[in-house]
């Protein structure tokens, strides 16, 4: 897999309350993914894209939730997130350009 393809396995960070008290407690942070990603994808994007090193990775789906349209039913996208661990020492911040 090309350095370019790897950086493309993430979408964008998840910035929320919950993913705020994981990062400040036990230094994880949470990404939108691809859904065709793996555990070693998301691992060697995080650490080639913000120099840092990966602990652990820890990958789920999320199910679409059904929402109705008017008369119509419908669903939003299933998506898949990562949860990723970094060991001791190591920092993410998203605020820097």
């Amino acid at each position: 897999m090309s350095n370019s393809q790897q950086v493309d396995v993430l979408i964008s960070p998840i910035i929320s309350e919950k993913s705020s008290v994981a990062a400040d407690k036990e230094n994880r942070y949470v990404f939108k993914i691809k859904k065709q990603a793996t555990k070693l994808h998301v691992k060697k994007a995080v650490e080639a894209l913000f120099n840092v090193e990966v602990d652990s990775v820890h990958v789920l789906n999320v199910k679409g939730k059904k929402k109705r349209f008017g008369k119509t039913l419908g669903q939003r996208s299933d998506w898949k997130k990562a949860y990723v661990k970094l060991k001791s020492g190591h920092d993410i911040n998203f605020a820097t350009p």
